[in-house]
Protein backbone atom coordinates (compact mmCIF):
# COMPACT_ATOMS: atom_id res chain seq x y z
CA UNK A 1 0.00 0.00 0.00
CA UNK A 2 1.01 3.42 -0.92
CA UNK A 3 1.83 5.90 1.53
CA UNK A 4 2.52 9.83 1.37
CA UNK A 5 1.75 11.28 4.04
CA UNK A 6 1.96 9.37 7.34
CA UNK A 7 -0.29 11.11 10.34
CA UNK A 8 0.67 12.33 13.62
CA UNK A 9 -1.23 10.63 16.44
CA UNK A 10 -2.67 13.41 17.12
CA UNK A 11 -4.50 13.10 13.86
CA UNK A 12 -5.53 9.56 14.28
CA UNK A 13 -8.44 8.12 15.85
CA UNK A 14 -7.11 6.26 18.83
CA UNK A 15 -10.01 4.30 19.61
CA UNK A 16 -10.39 3.07 16.47
CA UNK A 17 -6.40 1.98 16.63
CA UNK A 18 -7.22 0.22 19.68
CA UNK A 19 -9.66 -1.57 18.59
CA UNK A 20 -7.84 -2.62 15.53
CA UNK A 21 -4.87 -3.58 17.29
CA UNK A 22 -3.23 -7.03 17.15
CA UNK A 23 0.31 -6.35 17.38
CA UNK A 24 2.23 -2.88 18.41
CA UNK A 25 5.70 -2.04 16.77
CA UNK A 26 7.84 0.43 17.17
CA UNK A 27 10.86 2.21 16.58
CA UNK A 28 13.76 2.83 18.61
CA UNK A 29 16.09 5.85 18.42
CA UNK A 30 13.87 8.80 18.90
CA UNK A 31 11.06 7.10 19.18
CA UNK A 32 11.01 5.08 21.99
CA UNK A 33 14.34 6.58 23.17
CA UNK A 34 16.96 9.12 22.32
CA UNK A 35 19.88 7.65 20.31
CA UNK A 36 21.84 5.25 22.20
CA UNK A 37 20.35 6.29 25.55
CA UNK A 38 18.30 4.19 27.35
CA UNK A 39 14.67 4.36 27.52
CA UNK A 40 13.32 6.31 30.51
CA UNK A 41 11.90 4.96 33.75
CA UNK A 42 8.52 6.10 32.14
CA UNK A 43 8.76 4.65 28.80
CA UNK A 44 10.00 1.19 30.45
CA UNK A 45 6.69 0.99 32.66
CA UNK A 46 4.81 1.83 29.72
CA UNK A 47 6.27 -1.04 27.52
CA UNK A 48 6.39 -3.27 30.36
CA UNK A 49 2.57 -2.87 30.36
CA UNK A 50 2.16 -3.27 26.85
CA UNK A 51 3.93 -6.82 26.71
CA UNK A 52 1.29 -7.70 29.12
CA UNK A 53 -1.44 -6.84 26.95
CA UNK A 54 -0.81 -7.55 23.40
CA UNK A 55 2.38 -8.53 21.30
CA UNK A 56 4.81 -6.06 20.80
CA UNK A 57 8.26 -5.93 18.52
CA UNK A 58 10.73 -3.04 18.55
CA UNK A 59 12.26 -2.85 14.57
CA UNK A 60 15.23 -0.68 14.58
CA UNK A 61 18.36 0.01 12.23
CA UNK A 62 20.41 -0.79 16.04
CA UNK A 63 22.30 -3.42 16.43
CA UNK A 64 20.90 -6.09 18.98
CA UNK A 65 23.63 -4.75 21.66
CA UNK A 66 22.01 -1.52 21.37
CA UNK A 67 18.18 -2.94 21.98
CA UNK A 68 19.67 -4.72 25.22
CA UNK A 69 21.04 -1.63 26.56
CA UNK A 70 17.97 0.50 25.58
CA UNK A 71 15.01 -1.73 26.35
CA UNK A 72 15.50 -5.13 27.68
CA UNK A 73 17.48 -4.01 30.63
CA UNK A 74 14.99 -1.04 31.16
CA UNK A 75 11.85 -3.76 31.63
CA UNK A 76 10.30 -4.16 34.48
CA UNK A 77 10.22 -7.26 36.11
CA UNK A 78 6.58 -8.09 35.49
CA UNK A 79 7.34 -7.30 31.62
CA UNK A 80 5.83 -10.65 29.72
CA UNK A 81 9.63 -11.33 27.35
CA UNK A 82 7.75 -13.96 25.88
CA UNK A 83 5.24 -11.86 24.17
CA UNK A 84 8.23 -9.50 22.19
CA UNK A 85 9.75 -9.56 19.12
CA UNK A 86 12.89 -8.41 18.65
CA UNK A 87 13.73 -6.97 15.07
CA UNK A 88 17.35 -5.01 14.92
CA UNK A 89 19.48 -4.00 12.15
CA UNK A 90 16.20 -2.88 10.06
CA UNK A 91 14.62 -6.41 10.29
CA UNK A 92 17.43 -8.29 8.89
CA UNK A 93 17.91 -9.88 11.79
CA UNK A 94 14.73 -11.55 14.80
CA UNK A 95 15.13 -12.33 18.36
CA UNK A 96 12.76 -14.32 20.70
CA UNK A 97 13.24 -15.05 24.48
CA UNK A 98 13.28 -18.62 25.04
CA UNK A 99 12.59 -18.88 28.36
CA UNK A 100 15.82 -17.80 30.05
CA UNK A 101 17.69 -15.91 27.07
CA UNK A 102 17.43 -14.06 23.87
CA UNK A 103 18.16 -16.61 20.52
CA UNK A 104 18.14 -15.44 17.73
CA UNK A 105 16.51 -16.81 15.05
CA UNK A 106 17.49 -15.54 11.47
CA UNK A 107 20.03 -13.27 10.17
CA UNK A 108 20.35 -12.02 6.30
CA UNK A 109 24.51 -11.37 6.34
CA UNK A 110 25.89 -9.24 3.72
CA UNK A 111 28.79 -10.81 2.08
CA UNK A 112 32.60 -9.80 2.82
CA UNK A 113 32.49 -8.41 -0.58
CA UNK A 114 29.39 -6.23 0.28
CA UNK A 115 30.27 -5.21 3.37
CA UNK A 116 34.11 -4.20 2.23
CA UNK A 117 32.85 -2.25 -1.26
CA UNK A 118 30.12 -0.47 0.90
CA UNK A 119 32.40 0.79 3.93
CA UNK A 120 34.79 1.67 0.90
CA UNK A 121 31.72 3.48 -0.95
CA UNK A 122 30.58 5.30 2.53
CA UNK A 123 34.30 6.79 2.96
CA UNK A 124 35.00 7.65 -0.62
CA UNK A 125 31.03 9.41 -0.89
CA UNK A 126 30.93 11.40 2.76
CA UNK A 127 34.35 12.93 1.31
CA UNK A 128 33.39 14.09 -1.52
CA UNK A 129 30.35 15.78 0.33
CA UNK A 130 32.06 17.12 3.12
CA UNK A 131 30.51 14.53 5.40
CA UNK A 132 33.74 13.16 6.74
CA UNK A 133 34.82 14.64 9.59
CA UNK A 134 38.28 14.95 11.57
CA UNK A 135 37.33 14.71 14.66
CA UNK A 136 34.00 12.03 15.80
CA UNK A 137 33.14 9.95 18.77
CA UNK A 138 33.46 6.25 18.26
CA UNK A 139 33.28 4.09 15.24
CA UNK A 140 31.93 5.93 12.12
CA UNK A 141 31.21 2.96 10.21
CA UNK A 142 30.36 -0.15 11.81
CA UNK A 143 29.67 -3.83 10.12
CA UNK A 144 27.05 -5.03 11.32
CA UNK A 145 26.98 -8.56 9.36
CA UNK A 146 23.61 -8.04 8.10
CA UNK A 147 24.03 -3.68 7.84
CA UNK A 148 26.85 -1.35 7.32
CA UNK A 149 26.09 1.63 9.30
CA UNK A 150 27.52 4.87 8.76
CA UNK A 151 27.39 7.53 11.62
CA UNK A 152 28.84 10.96 10.69
CA UNK A 153 30.09 11.83 13.89
CA UNK A 154 30.49 8.39 15.39
CA UNK A 155 28.55 5.79 17.46
CA UNK A 156 28.94 7.68 20.58
CA UNK A 157 28.68 10.84 19.94
CA UNK A 158 26.51 13.74 21.83
CA UNK A 159 22.83 13.64 21.49
CA UNK A 160 23.15 17.42 21.25
CA UNK A 161 25.32 16.87 18.71
CA UNK A 162 23.64 14.14 16.83
CA UNK A 163 20.31 16.18 16.88
CA UNK A 164 21.57 19.21 15.42
CA UNK A 165 23.94 17.73 12.86
CA UNK A 166 21.09 17.13 10.45
CA UNK A 167 17.78 18.45 11.34
CA UNK A 168 16.41 18.53 8.11
CA UNK A 169 17.90 15.47 6.58
CA UNK A 170 19.80 16.60 3.88
CA UNK A 171 22.99 15.68 4.20
CA UNK A 172 21.80 11.86 5.03
CA UNK A 173 19.48 11.73 2.01
CA UNK A 174 22.66 13.18 -0.23
CA UNK A 175 24.88 10.48 0.89
CA UNK A 176 22.01 8.10 1.46
CA UNK A 177 21.25 8.43 -2.34
CA UNK A 178 25.23 8.51 -3.91
CA UNK A 179 25.76 5.38 -2.01
CA UNK A 180 22.38 3.51 -3.42
CA UNK A 181 23.01 5.01 -6.55
CA UNK A 182 26.53 2.59 -6.66
CA UNK A 183 24.32 -0.44 -5.38
CA UNK A 184 21.43 -0.97 -6.54
CA UNK A 185 21.30 -4.09 -5.62
CA UNK A 186 21.22 -2.47 -1.83
CA UNK A 187 18.64 -1.19 0.37
CA UNK A 188 20.08 2.17 1.37
CA UNK A 189 17.99 4.32 4.05
CA UNK A 190 18.96 7.52 5.77
CA UNK A 191 18.55 6.04 9.12
CA UNK A 192 18.91 7.78 12.87
CA UNK A 193 19.95 11.44 13.25
CA UNK A 194 23.25 11.19 11.69
CA UNK A 195 23.57 7.76 10.51
CA UNK A 196 22.81 5.58 7.28
CA UNK A 197 22.37 2.68 6.41
CA UNK A 198 22.66 -0.40 4.03
CA UNK A 199 21.55 -3.90 3.87
CA UNK A 200 20.16 -6.31 1.76
CA UNK A 201 17.59 -5.45 -0.60
CA UNK A 202 13.95 -7.04 0.08
CA UNK A 203 15.12 -7.49 3.96
CA UNK A 204 14.26 -3.67 5.51
CA UNK A 205 11.73 -2.74 8.12
CA UNK A 206 8.96 -3.74 5.50
CA UNK A 207 9.98 -7.09 5.21
CA UNK A 208 10.10 -7.52 9.54
CA UNK A 209 6.58 -6.00 8.92
CA UNK A 210 5.78 -9.07 6.68
CA UNK A 211 7.83 -11.83 8.78
CA UNK A 212 5.77 -10.62 11.93
CA UNK A 213 2.63 -10.27 10.33
CA UNK A 214 2.98 -14.34 8.96
CA UNK A 215 4.70 -15.76 12.50
CA UNK A 216 1.58 -13.80 14.40
CA UNK A 217 -1.14 -14.66 12.44
CA UNK A 218 -2.33 -11.71 12.14
CA UNK A 219 -3.02 -9.26 9.22
CA UNK A 220 -0.53 -6.54 8.37
CA UNK A 221 -3.36 -3.68 8.95
CA UNK A 222 -3.86 -4.78 12.39
CA UNK A 223 0.00 -3.95 13.18
CA UNK A 224 0.74 -0.46 14.58
CA UNK A 225 3.81 0.63 13.62
CA UNK A 226 5.22 4.01 15.80
CA UNK A 227 8.05 5.87 14.26
CA UNK A 228 9.71 8.97 14.05
CA UNK A 229 11.02 8.56 10.15
CA UNK A 230 7.96 8.25 8.31
CA UNK A 231 9.08 10.88 5.47
CA UNK A 232 9.84 8.83 2.08
CA UNK A 233 13.65 9.35 3.08
CA UNK A 234 13.21 7.65 6.29
CA UNK A 235 13.99 3.93 7.71
CA UNK A 236 10.24 3.71 8.67
CA UNK A 237 8.77 4.24 5.52
CA UNK A 238 8.91 1.03 4.64
CA UNK A 239 6.79 -0.08 7.46
CA UNK A 240 3.86 2.51 6.69
CA UNK A 241 4.29 1.44 2.95
CA UNK A 242 3.74 -2.07 4.38
CA UNK A 243 0.45 -1.44 5.03
CA UNK A 244 0.54 -1.05 8.55
CA UNK A 245 -1.54 1.56 11.25
CA UNK A 246 1.67 4.21 10.71
CA UNK A 247 1.90 6.70 13.56
CA UNK A 248 4.39 9.48 13.53
CA UNK A 249 5.97 10.69 16.47
CA UNK A 250 8.47 13.43 16.89
CA UNK A 251 9.83 11.82 20.24
CA UNK A 252 9.59 10.14 23.49
CA UNK A 253 7.10 12.40 24.52
CA UNK A 254 4.95 12.18 22.16
CA UNK A 255 5.53 8.27 22.34
CA UNK A 256 4.55 8.43 25.76
CA UNK A 257 1.24 9.66 24.98
CA UNK A 258 0.66 7.41 22.36
CA UNK A 259 1.53 4.35 24.52
CA UNK A 260 -0.98 5.59 27.19
CA UNK A 261 -3.57 6.13 24.40
CA UNK A 262 -3.66 2.51 23.79
CA UNK A 263 -3.15 0.83 27.04
CA UNK A 264 -6.09 2.72 28.13
CA UNK A 265 -7.75 1.16 25.23
CA UNK A 266 -6.56 -2.21 25.58
CA UNK A 267 -6.47 -2.96 29.33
Amino acid sequence: MAVNRVPAWTELDMNGVGARAKVVAFDLDNTLARSKRPMSEEMAQRISALTCLIPVAIITGGRFELVDIQVLSMLDADACRGNMHLMPTSGTRYYRWNGSEWHREYAYDLSTDERQAVIAAFERHARELGLWTEHTWGERIEDRGSQITFSALGQEAPIEEKEAWDPDNAKKNALAAAVGAEFPELAVHSGGATSVDVSRRGVDKAYAIDRLSTMLDVPVDSIVYIGDRMDPDGNDYPAAMAGTIAIRVTGPHDTLKVCDELIARLS
